[in-house]
């Protein structure tokens, strides 16, 4: 079977990402030893990580015989070195080393497999614009506030962030509104930042820390509501540090009566495994914000299932692969998949229909 074929190769490209990164960046160097002299040492340790990257990216799209999920990087990718001044040809000079080297590393059925998801980033690369969104979308509900938001937050101001949060709401039904429409718009704001080199990592950390921090005072609304008796467990897989969105989508659930748990970054499989068993927990919510994470997705569903074969825990996965690849929900193994937090709450809903 395909599937059976890539996931091997997927495999392979994860079991083996050190040794080839070390092969391109070599192979990279040869071709332009110029390289050296202008970059330095450092230069030649950003590429070998530059590869390990690309191969990160490239082991899950392959493995989930996913090609827009590679694509979706390869773009991501060259608006981001863009905003640091690196070249678009610099990136596909780069891409065809890493398809060259394994060529001539991996099996002749495996390089061709890997050739054809480096081609289609290649492709992204020719004829992908760089484009730019506005700072905050105007037409999204409450664009004025989460403007004001934004800019306190890009100012240092966390207490006048807090000051246009607070001065909004005025019941659960707010506390939603700025969830979704502005803790949620401010942080695709600062990713986007990033990624274009006009916020630091130290501004990003910040912006997403004062967030938290003011998602934590809104909690009197939203530990209030009476209970429905059901029970949510929400999650981060192993490798994943990225904890605000599943957050935002424990907090939605509890809003509406849930009892939840959320476990927050980086949480081990062994571990929300017993969670649902102690909390005999109806619904699992696994959250992944990079490709690279969906392997650990698969799996933590695959201990999952085998913990609970009657089927009566439910699987719901989002974040951002799910997003790009609205099917990839279904190869991993989940019941459903939610691009947001109102969406899975609705979602949940359904499923609890058909219990």
């Amino acid at each position: 079977m395909q599937t059976d074929f890539n996931r091997s190769v997927g495999a392979v490209l994860t079991q083996r990402q050190a040794e080839l990164a070390e092969a391109i960046t070599v192979r990279h160097y040869e071709l332009k030893p110029e390289l050296l002299d202008h970059y330095g040492e450092r230069g030649r340790k950003k590429c070998l990580q530059d590869a390990g990257y690309h191969l990160s990216y490239l082991a899950e799209a392959v493995g989930a015989s996913r090609p827009s999920l590679f694509a979706d990087y390869v773009n991501w990718a060259k608006i981001m070195l863009g905003g640091r001044g690196i070249p678009e040809s610099d990136l596909a000079d780069n891409l065809v080393v890493v398809r060259d080297t394994l060529e001539k590393y991996l099996p002749p059925d495996e390089g061709t497999l890997a050739r054809e998801y480096l081609d289609v980033g290649l492709e992204q690369v020719d004829r992908s614009p760089y484009g730019r969104r506005p700072r905050v979308p105007q037409r999204e509900p409450l664009s004025g506030l989460a403007g004001d938001y934004l800019n306190a937050l890009l100012r240092g101001e966390r207490s006048s962030a807090s000051r246009v949060v607070f001065d909004a709401v005025h019941s659960r039904d707010d506390v939603k509104n700025v969830y979704l429409n502005v803790f949620q718009t401010a942080q695709h704001e600062i990713g986007r930042l990033w990624q274009e080199n006009r916020l630091t990592v130290a501004q990003e950390h910040y912006c997403t820390a004062a967030t938290q921090m003011i998602m934590s005072q809104l909690y009197p609304y939203i530990f209030s509501s009476e209970k429905v008796g059901r029970t949510m467990i929400a999650a981060c897989v192993a490798g994943d540090l990225h904890e605000i969105g599943v957050r935002m989508v424990a907090d939605f659930f509890e809003m509406e009566g849930w009892d939840t748990f959320y476990l927050g970054a980086n949480s081990p499989a062994f571990d929300v495994v017993k969670m649902i068993d102690e909390r005999d927990a109806d619904l699992l919510m696994i959250s992944a914000t990079m490709t690279f994470h969906v392997r650990a997705v698969r799996e933590l569903i695959a201990a999952v299932r085998r913990s609970h074969p009657d089927g009566k825990v439910k699987i719901m996965v989002g974040g951002y692969p799910f997003n790009v690849e609205r099917e990839l929900w279904r190869d991993v193994g989940a019941d459903v998949y939610s691009s947001d937090a109102l969406e899975a709450v609705s979602m949940a809903a359904q499923l609890a229909g058909g219990n």
